[in-house]
């Protein structure tokens, strides 16, 4: 009797390690310039953006900085699908504009093979550069 036991034992320690879909963070970076821009703009300002996906809950996490832009942030959003030179609609619209910005959204799963997929970008919009003052596409170090 005392094998029957210690088999099954170990089928369910074995059952409870497998795992069928492996998760996994992805880290995303991008500096963000007027150059960038569609259509590109001549400003001094800059930024980064810093995040994470977490693949099993879909979880995006993200820190973004920004200075030296021509006046106050009116707007700043996540954008895709689109690839570098091109515009998309916002995704992930920003609160509270203050840098640095810190957030999270839970994403579809449309939306992470688009951002796996290299098609998500990130601007700033000021009042003198309503269609985005800075930006950054992001993408896998």
């Amino acid at each position: 009797m005392k094998l029957p036991l210690a088999a099954l034992a170990v089928g369910v320690l074995a059952m409870g390690t497998a795992s069928p879909l492996r998760a996994e963070t992805i880290h995303y970076a991008t500096t963000l310039t007027g150059a960038s821009e569609v259509p590109p703009n001549d400003t001094s300002g800059t930024g980064t953006v810093e995040a994470d996906l977490d693949t099993a809950t879909r979880t995006f996490t993200y820190t973004i900085s920004y200075s030296g832009l021509t006046g106050p942030a009116v707007a700043a959003h996540f954008h895709g699908p689109a690839a570098p030179g091109s515009n998309a609609p916002p995704i992930i619209k920003i609160e509270n504009l203050a840098s640095p910005i810190k957030g999270s959204a839970v994403l579809t799963a449309d939306q992470m093979a688009d951002l796996k997929a290299g098609k998500w970008y990130f601007n700033v919009h000021t009042k003198a550069h309503p269609g985005g003052e800075i930006r950054g596409q992001l993408t896998t170090p």
